[in-house]
């Protein structure tokens, strides 16, 4: 009987200390869950897997980030929430869809905002951008950097060529106020839906259309349903790289700036893969049958005018944009 008990506790001392060797194997290594909607072949998830191999080699291995694509883990806002809660340590996310959790962030939905590419890297990657990554912080969900998304343009089932055609049309939008305003006052109806629903609703006749840039119109297959393709260019929203303020806070000084460093790395190498996946998915599209339109812009600018008057009756909005407009 001595024996036995001798023989249980010498396995429960083992069991102990293979469980201390674990913990610390497990505190030496940082594990980061980034948890995201897109497909593994977007420009944005391939910058997310660059940051991940970055942050690796930066920390001689003791920091490393785990990837969950195609929304495995939850829509954009779902992933949000988890993020302030400390579920999960990461995500991307569309400012349209963040400025539910920082209101300063509208301004980037205000149609024609940049007068072209070069203003807008300016302005993410100046004074002003650095000030709108952290406006989320209160709600625990500090911006990293800034990702490239092009320019959304509307496509849909109908021929589309002016602010005319899209009336009366169900256009498909983020959850976010500011785009819906601006489908309404284009003369659309506007209709949240989730990027991963949106493939069946367009089949299913739920909504007319919607508007994205073109890598995601290609890499989602909404070509195959939206035959109609209108280069408005009437927003340029960035994608932001959130990380929480929970996982943040629980990372040295350190850790933090290598975490940092490896996500402004992977915008500037974004940047470079984004513009190549514009092209090739204009002609992937071109090829399966989609007419692709280019409208006079002027017209929609006109429409939209009113968005500007309403945002800038708020004195610190006001300021944004005149700051905005003023970056050369």
């Amino acid at each position: 009987m001595k024996l036995l008990k001798k023989k249980y506790l010498v396995f429960f001392m083992s069991i102990g200390l293979l469980f201390i060797a674990g913990c610390e194997a497990e505190d030496q290594t940082k594990v980061i869950r980034l948890g995201h909607g897109l497909d593994t072949s977007h420009p944005v998830h391939k910058a997310m897997v660059f940051m991940a191999q970055r942050l690796e080699e930066k920390s001689g291995g003791s920091m490393t980030i785990d990837i969950y694509p195609n929304q495995q883990l939850g829509s954009e806002r779902e992933c949000l929430e988890l993020l302030q809660i400390g579920s999960l340590g990461m995500t991307k996310v569309s400012t349209g869809v963040l400025e539910n959790f920082a209101p300063e962030l509208k301004v980037f939905g205000l149609p024609f905002l940049f007068r072209d590419r070069e203003h807008r890297f300016s302005v993410l990657e100046g004074e002003i951008g650095q000030k709108l990554l952290l406006a989320s912080e209160r709600n625990r969900l500090r911006g990293l950097t800034f990702y490239d998304a092009g320019s959304r343009s509307f496509y849909s089932t109908e021929p589309i060529k002016n602010p005319d055609d899209l009336a009366g049309q169900k256009i498909r939008v983020m959850e976010s106020q500011t785009a819906m305003n601006m489908v309404k006052n284009l003369g659309g109806s506007p209709t949240p839906i989730s990027w991963g629903e949106l493939y069946t609703a367009l089949q299913q006749g739920i909504v007319d259309g919607a508007e994205n840039n073109l890598p995601s119109f290609y890499l989602s297959y909404h070509y195959e349903v939206c035959k109609y393709f209108m280069v408005d260019e009437h927003t340029a929203l960035p994608d932001e790289l959130i990380v929480s303020t929970v996982i943040w806070n629980k990372l040295s000084n350190q850790q933090q700036d290598w975490l940092k460093e490896a996500a402004v790395e992977s915008a500037e190498y974004e940047k470079k893969i984004w513009r190549e996946a514009e092209l090739h998915a204009l002609e992937e599209i071109q090829k399966a049958g989609v007419e692709v339109s280019y409208p006079d812009k002027e017209a929609f600018r006109e429409k939209v005018a009113p968005m500007y008057e309403e945002f800038k009756k708020d004195p610190v909005m006001k300021k944004t944009i005149e700051a905005i407009q003023a970056v050369e």
